[in-house]
């Protein structure tokens, strides 16, 4: 009975550190997850982005987490520049009477690694981080490329891309406000 036992632990190990499919599943791969959309209700209609968890794991994960707290519900844009970005994620965006700060704050907790991948352009639709010189220090601001901007490329890192909406990202104007975002 015990070296029956010990034969099939030792299968099993084999299995286990070969990894090979077990009842018939010969050649099928575990699908791979979805990457999460982020949905953003804007006062002027609705942008979707896809996110890009296999370049900015980091940087995604932080951002759907903000999400999921609601922290972008009620902020403001607080940069808009036509033919080029918008961007929101500051906080005192949703207190007129801190007008002056507005782009200067953010959640308060960096993501603390920069994730600049070569690969990912800021193309139209192209959603980045913003930071203010050091990429390990991107938080809740991200901004939208309304047009192509290679000149950002190595220098922000891009998250996502939108997947719907960039009319409606064209037409933002700032203090245009962000109803609620959501993840799907």
């Amino acid at each position: 009975m015990m070296l029956r036992l010990s034969i099939l632990a030792g299968v099993l190990v084999v299995f286990a550190t070969l990894q090979l499919p077990l009842h018939g599943q010969a050649g099928v791969a575990p699908a791979p997850a979805a990457a999460p959309v982020i949905v953003l209700e804007t006062s002027k209609g609705v942008i979707e982005f896809e996110t890009y968890p296999d370049t900015a794991p980091r940087a995604v994960a932080h951002i759907v987490a903000l999400v999921e707290r609601n922290f972008y519900r009620g902020l403001r844009f607080h940069r808009v520049v036509p033919d080029f970005v918008i961007q929101i994620g500051d906080a005192t965006t949703r207190d007129f009477t801190r007008q002056q700060y507005w782009g200067s704050y953010s959640s308060g907790t960096p993501v603390g690694v920069s994730e600049l991948e070569g690969s990912r352009k800021h193309v139209a639709g192209a959603v980045s981080l913003a930071h203010l010189g050091d990429a390990s220090t991107v938080d809740s601001q991200f901004f939208i490329c309304l047009t192509a901007q290679p000149q950002l490329d190595g220098k922000h890192p891009v998250i996502g891309r939108v997947i719907s909406g960039l009319d409606v990202a064209r037409k933002i104007v700032y203090a245009d406000r962000l109803v609620r975002a959501s993840v799907r």
